[in-house]
């Protein structure tokens, strides 16, 4: 036992408490890096300047002081924020919405989404009004998967993303100006969409992988990615092509 590495320790710990033993020693050492280094890593906000103010985004230039006691300017997005949603059905089927995304010139499968209408708005209310909106379903069971930063190195929007189940058909109204497709595949094979590239939206991966641990289908087999985005691809050319 003496000469046993650390690794090998957990790795037998692990065997006998569970996983949650290295994860645990993990999470404490962050928080205390955390604590210890944070204040040394810090930047000060000084002042700013509106460049932009925009209906969706506001660009500001932000001068801070760096941890060194110098002064820099950082170009700031700031945003409402906004929700998204991982709505799967009782067949194990989610449904995903197809949209031109002009910024990068592509057509993209994406879990539903959309904006706060305020910075103060509930964004479980957001999630819940967006998902009958761009897809007609209404969700009688909602668990909150995460929150996450889209682009903290210049933005400040967050995305809080929820599993909604227990699904039932209404009628669809998007925006005026939304142009949405519709389509619905196995969860597992959005994942193989996930893990071979296929999808790249962030929001869509990250939430497509936390519904699927958490809905216990991690241990269940994942159609091999090839054989997924041909069969899918194709299916989805098809639809265009009518």
């Amino acid at each position: 036992m003496k000469n046993m590495g650390r690794r090998a320790l957990l790795r037998m710990a692990g065997r006998i408490w569970g996983a949650d033993v290295e994860y645990t020693i993990g999470k404490n050492a962050m928080e205390e890096y955390t604590m210890i280094k944070d204040e040394s890593l810090r930047e000060k906000f000084l002042s700013s300047e509106e460049i932009y103010p925009g209906k969706i985004i506001r660009v500001e230039k932000w001068q801070v002081e760096l941890p060194n006691g110098e002064k820099a300017m950082r170009e700031i997005v700031r945003h409402n924020g906004a929700s998204a949603i991982v709505p799967v059905d009782d067949q194990g089927m989610v449904t995903l919405v197809r949209q031109h995304r002009v910024a990068i010139d592509r057509c993209t499968w994406e879990i539903p989404a959309g904006k706060l209408d305020s910075p103060g708005e509930d964004p479980f209310a957001a999630a819940q009004r967006e998902l009958e909106e761009e897809t007609g379903l209404r969700a009688e069971n909602w668990k909150k998967l995460t929150t996450i930063y889209t682009t903290p190195g210049f933005c400040n929007e967050q995305i809080s993303i929820y599993l909604a189940t227990g699904l039932s058909q209404r009628n669809a109204h998007p925006d005026e100006d939304e142009f949405l497709g519709l389509t619905r595949i196995p969860l597992a094979e959005a994942v193989s969409l996930c893990m071979s590239g296929e999808f790249r939206d962030s929001k869509t991966v990250i939430g497509l992988l936390l519904a699927h641990l958490t809905l216990g289908a991690a241990d269940k087999p994942v159609l091999g990615a090839s054989t997924v985005i041909q069969r899918f691809m194709g299916a989805a050319s098809s639809r265009e092509a009518e």
